[in-house]
C-alpha cells in the first residue's frame, strides 16, 4: 500500500492541513503496512520537504520549476497525477483547502480514481479504507468505501490532527518533470493577503458576525473578541451578500467550510446553508436576541440577549482572564 499525500505550501512554508493530511495518511498505512510518500510542489522547495518525515512521511517527492513558484491548477494537477503514475501510489490524499478542492477533481479524472471530498474521518475495515464525509448541506454522514483501483480523499482542515512533529527527517528525491508552456494555460499571477489575519478554514478559533450586526461599522467588536481570543473573523452569507465584509471571511455552503475547536456565532440566524459551513466545530456558542434562532439548536452553548451588550463584556472578561490590556 502506497499513500501518495500532496502537502500544500505557500512561499516556501507549509500549511497547518498539509501536516494533518500527512499524519493522517501515516495513521492509515501504519494498520494496512504501507508507506506515505509526501509530495511538495513549488519554485523553490527542497529545504522544506524533509520536515514532513516528522508527521509520518516515509519518503517525499519534490517538483521543483521557477514557474510553479505561483499556483498553476493545470501544471500541479499534472505533477500530481504524473507522481501518483510513476510511484504506483495505490491512495492519493490532499487537505480540503481552497487549493485541494481545486486540484482534486483534475487529478481524480487523470486518474480514473473514486474521489471522497471534505472527508471528517478515516477508518480501515476488512483491508479497505472507509472515509466519513457530510451529505445533504451536512445534515447528515456517510461512509464510503471506493471500488476504483487507485482511490482519492480530500481531508477537511482542523478535523485531522497534525500532532507534534517527531524531528524526524524523511529522504527527499526529485520528481521527474515533463512541463511545456500549455501545462500553465491557468497560473495565479498575484495573491493579496492582510498581514496578520488568520484564515478562518484554518484557525482554531472563529467569531462569526451575522445579519443582526445591522452594519459593517458595528464589525469592530467582533474583531475585538476574535483578537482577544486569538482567532479569526466570520462571516454569514447575507454579511458578505450587503458588502459589509470581504468573501474570503464567509463561512457556510457557498463560503468556506471550518472546523474550529471554537466557534462563536455572533447574531447569526443558522439558516442550514450556514450549519452546513460550521457544523463539525469541536464547540459551538451562539448569541443571539431571538430565543427561537435555528442556530441554538446546533450550539453547545448558548445565551440569549444583545449581542452590543454581551460582547464587549465577554471581550472584557476574556482580557481579563489571559491578562492581556
Amino acid at each position: 500500500m502506497k499513500i501518495l499525500v500532496f502537502a500544500e505550501q505557500r512561499e516556501n512554508k507549509f500549511k497547518k492541513p498539509a501536516f494533518e493530511a500527512v499524519r493522517a495518511a501515516r495513521n492509515v498505512a501504519d494498520q494496512l503496512g504501507g508507506e506515505v510518500i509526501g509530495l511538495v510542489i513549488g519554485g523553490a522547495v527542497q529545504s522544506i520537504a524533509a520536515t514532513l518525515g516528522g508527521y509520518g512521511a516515509t519518503r517525499v517527492c519534490v517538483a521543483e520549476d521557477p514557474r510553479l513558484a505561483m499556483y498553476s491548477p493545470t501544471a500541479y494537477a499534472k505533477i500530481i497525477a504524473a507522481v501518483a503514475q510513476a510511484q504506483q501510489a495505490d491512495v492519493v490524499m490532499l487537505p480540503a483547502t481552497s487549493m485541494g478542492k481545486d486540484l482534486a477533481p483534475r487529478v481524480a479524472v487523470k486518474l480514473d480514481a473514486g474521489l471522497a471530498a471534505d472527508c471528517i474521518a478515516l477508518k480501515v475495515e476488512g483491508g479497505e479504507i472507509v472515509a466519513t464525509r457530510p451529505v445533504y448541506a451536512g445534515k447528515a454522514l456517510t461512509d464510503v468505501k471506493m471500488t476504483s483501483a487507485l482511490k482519492m480523499f480530500t481531508l477537511r482542515p482542523n478535523v485531522f490532527s497534525a500532532g507534534e512533529s517527531a524531528d524526524a527527517s524523511a529522504p527527499v528525491e526529485a520528481a521527474s518533470l515533463a512541463l511545456a508552456d500549455q501545462d500553465f494555460t491557468c497560473v495565479v499571477k498575484e495573491i493579496k493577503q492582510s498581514s496578520g489575519k488568520l484564515d478562518v478554514a484554518e484557525a482554531d478559533i472563529i467569531v462569526t458576525g451575522g445579519r443582526g450586526m445591522k452594519g459593517p461599522e458595528h464589525f469592530g467588536i467582533i474583531e475585538q473578541l476574535a483578537q482577544a481570543l486569538g482567532g479569526a473573523v466570520g462571516a454569514s452569507r447575507a454579511v458578505v451578500d450587503a458588502g459589509w465584509r470581504p468573501h474570503e471571511e464567509q463561512v457556510g455552503q457557498t463560503g468556506k467550510t471550518v472546523s474550529p475547536s471554537l466557534y462563536i456565532a455572533v447574531a447569526v440566524s443558522g439558516a442550514i446553508q450556514h450549519l452546513a459551513g460550521m457544523s463539525s466545530s469541536k464547540y459551538i456558542v451562539a448569541i443571539n436576541k431571538d430565543k427561537d434562532a435555528p442556530i441554538f439548536q446546533a450550539a453547545t452553548y448558548g445565551i440569549v440577549g444583545d449581542a452590543f451588550e454581551i460582547i464587549p463584556a465577554l471581550t472584557a472578561e476574556v482580557k481579563k482572564l489571559l491578562g492581556k490590556s
